[in-house]
């Protein structure tokens, strides 16, 4: 294993994290020219490093962090020539190690390749000179050779993730940064100024949090639903950092301003170098190019092992080699939804019905294109196993389509309590699809008329959300938060009167329950009264008399068998002749 060369302003014991950046990997393999004697400056994922070390014939690493070095000379060998120390003891090292970076007394540089990715932020240790930002450039600058490859990070001040940040200014730069060059008065703070700063031929690439590069030129003319946009909104979406607000609603105004080059988390600089590819982002398991044309864009995916197993899986064989260039389906129902054009809405959703077939690719109106009369696939990756029916396809796409209606606050013209199965199928219906008879609700929590008709729907939908859509967040963001606030304090609100309603209620009919308590108390005296009465009447002897002359049938038999008693005790009075 190889020694890990020291050298002034080696920080330890320090740590700069790095992050999994295989999106700034692909654009490194298409720009970093083979078997180039190649630098780089800073912190860089294990990723990057390796994707450097495939084209390039000796790689020096330099980071501050001595913990860091040792980690990467155990990682990468022999291979790689690590050193730690800052930019400014870089130079000096030729006097320990000249053969490892072959100062020429002519003046010519060894490296012909320098990759500083990370910007020029993390470059300087605590006992380092001050350099200004445009002083690390010059340095790097005379380490390279005037027609090197050098790929040049910076971080936007001006980012939407920044503007939209909650923390205090003190609590959003950690100690990795170390010393933050956010007041340095030379260090660029937008797209020209970076452009003019550079001193070699330059193309930029708008950098939405290590998730996609766009080019600032297809960025610049990229509007609401543009392909771009949509890649941008998904890679701020994924960011979990406490936010005043969603990032989907300005960064939308942005582009619609034509300001998207201006607002992303970094821009990264290719200088010198041919840039093959106008956007870079990450697809499912691999990373997808596109290329911008007149009429859309040409794309090229990595080729990877599909991936059918579950309910949603991966083809890369599914995506399409040119896509259009328009707006998305869901912007436009966006609009319409808004708009409260429900004519329209209807319009566009019957035509979306007429286009759809069976298929394995999963409809998604997120990245289902807006082409002329017609329509057309996106990038998206995302199959079924098998051969899924137009009327399911259907379904999923309108449940996903109301979550992120819904979810995301947007307005709409249908009434509240349509929220749900009844909605999604509301729309249905528009696409021609056939709905189920709906039937009374036998109980008070029983599921809508239409749940089994949505059943595979909705899994398909839940299988698509996983694997597209960032879990749920640790910060959700203040506006949502505050919204949910005011939407509980009235229903709170609503609640507290309807308890109010209810005490009332229940007032009303205690009292009518006490009058009606007094009145069966009443009727039980006078019961028990007319109880005592008649038990009266039945222990006397009249009552007793009535009872056994009311057995007699005929009273004329009665009078005759009376007589005759009469007879024989008078009979028996009188005295014997």
């Amino acid at each position: 294993m190889s020694e890990v060369l020291v050298v002034r302003g080696e920080m330890q014991p320090w740590t700069d994290h790095t992050a999994r950046q295989p999106v700034l990997a692909a654009l490194l393999a298409d720009v970093i020219p083979a078997n180039r004697r190649t630098l780089i400056l800073g912190p860089h994922s294990p990723l990057l490093i390796e994707s450097v070390l495939a084209h390039s014939a000796d790689v020096t690493i330099l980071v501050r962090s001595v913990s860091d070095a040792e980690q990467l000379t155990e990682t990468f060998g022999p291979c790689l020539h690590v050193v730690a120390g800052a930019l400014d003891g870089l130079k000096r090292a030729a006097a320990v190690q000249p053969t490892l970076f072959e100062v020429a007394t002519d003046g010519v540089q060894p490296f012909e390749v320098v990759v500083a990715a990370d910007g020029l932020d993390r470059v300087l240790g605590y006992d380092s000179e001050h350099l200004s930002w445009t002083e690390r450039l010059a340095a790097v600058r005379s380490l390279a050779t005037p027609d090197a490859v050098v790929v040049l990070g910076l971080r936007n001040e001006f980012s939407m993730l920044n503007l939209l940040d909650r923390r205090p200014a003190h609590l959003r730069h950690g100690d990795d940064e170390w010393v933050p060059l956010h007041d340095d008065p030379t260090r660029p703070v937008s797209v020209d100024q970076f452009q003019a700063a550079l001193p070699w031929p330059a193309q930029l690439y708008a950098d939405f949090s290590a998730h996609t590069l766009v080019g600032v030129e297809a960025a610049a003319t990229a509007r609401p639903g543009h392909l771009p946009t949509r890649l941008a909104v998904a890679a701020l979406e994924s960011v979990d950092t406490p936010l005043l607000t969603s990032t989907t609603e300005p960064l939308e105004s942005a582009a619609r301003a034509g300001l998207l080059p201006a607002v992303p988390t970094s821009w990264l600089a290719v200088c010198n170098a041919p840039t093959p590819h106008t956007l870079y982002t990450h697809s499912g398991p691999t990373t997808l190019k596109a290329t911008a044309t007149e009429t859309g864009w040409e794309t090229t995916v990595g080729v990877v092992t599909p991936d059918l197993l579950g309910t949603v899986g991966y083809d890369s064989t599914v995506v399409p080699a040119r896509v259009p260039g328009g707006e998305s389906v869901e912007t436009v129902l966006f609009r319409l939804a808004a708009a409260e054009d429900v004519p329209g809405f209807r319009k566009l959703a019957a035509a979306l019905g007429e286009w759809a077939e069976d298929s394995r690719v999963l409809l998604r109106w997120d990245d289902v294109i807006v082409a002329g009369d017609t329509f057309a696939f996106g990038i998206s990756g995302w199959v079924a196993p098998e051969s899924v029916d137009k009327d399911d396809l259907l379904a999923a796409a309108w449940l996903r389509f109301h979550r992120r209606l819904v979810d995301g606050h947007r307005r709409h013209p249908w009434p509240p309590w349509m929220i749900g199965d009844e909605l999604v199928s509301t729309w249905l219906s528009m696409s021609g699809v056939t709905l189920v008879d709906p039937t009374p609700a036998t109980a008070p929590h029983v599921e809508s008329a239409y749940a089994e008709q949505l059943a595979w729907g909705k899994q398909l939908a839940a299988a698509l959300s996983v694997v597209l859509d960032s879990p749920e967040q640790t910060h959700p963001d203040l506006r949502t938060q505050l919204a949910d606030a005011d939407r509980a304090r009235l229903e709170l609100t609503e609640l507290q009167g309807h308890v109010f309603g209810l005490e009332r209620t229940l007032g009303f009919r205690n009292k009518a329950m006490k009058t009606r308590e007094n009145r069966i108390r009443e009727l039980r005296g006078q019961l028990q009264k007319a109880t005592t009465a008649n038990n009266k009447i039945h222990s006397s002897r009249c009552y007793a008399l009535a009872r056994r002359l009311a057995q007699f049938r005929n009273p004329r038999k009665v009078a005759a068998k009376a007589r005759r008693i009469l007879r024989q005790n008078l009979n028996k009075l009188r005295p014997a002749s």
